[in-house]
């Protein structure tokens, strides 16, 4: 915070930094709370030969946050693959009705051994876009670009965290 004069820092500040530290509060948290500099809050905690690195507990909310999004990508292609059927289904009836508006403005219920090719068109633009956003929701749990990608963030982020254990002692 600069151009403030807050004073020294007393070691009651600091005790309570190291306090707000140990309930796992952020660096930005700490520093709201004891009114003081990010410096002065990131000096007192590796002056107490500790850190605010978290990789295990970012690690595991990650893996978290990964389950919960993958299970929700497999209940969403289970929705597009039901829709896709309901779709195939409802041509392979033996009569296609439809509704129909006339030169009057009335709408009435036709039926048909086929549907109108406006339909067919619609209907099969409907299904290849469920089955390639299925396909691209499949890809991401197959191992193929994201995961890719995200196994690379992954060994980057584990690369950072053990540079910075070295760089503070390896304690933390």
């Amino acid at each position: 915070m600069p151009g403030r004069q807050l004073g020294p820092v007393t070691d009651e500040v600091r005790a309570e930094i190291l306090r707000l530290h140990a309930e796992n509060l952020s660096r930005n948290e700490i520093m709201r709370r004891v009114d003081r500099s990010a410096r002065t809050v990131t000096e007192t905690v590796h002056d107490a030969g500790l850190t605010f690195a978290r990789s295990a507990q970012v690690v595991a909310a990650t893996n978290a946050r990964q389950a919960d999004n993958k299970d929700r990508r497999t209940r969403a292609v289970q929705r597009l693959y039901d829709r896709v059927e309901r779709i195939q289904d409802r041509l392979a009836e033996d009569e296609y009705r439809y509704q129909h508006v006339t030169h009057t403005g009335m709408v009435v219920t036709v039926s048909d051994e086929y549907p109108p090719a406006s339909d067919e068109k619609h209907l099969a633009g409907a299904v290849t876009g469920y089955l390639n956003a299925a396909a691209r929701l499949e890809a991401i749990d197959a191992g193929t670009g994201a995961d890719d990608a995200l196994s690379m963030l992954g060994a980057l982020a584990a690369g950072i965290a053990r540079y910075a254990e070295e760089d503070t002692g390896g304690e933390g």
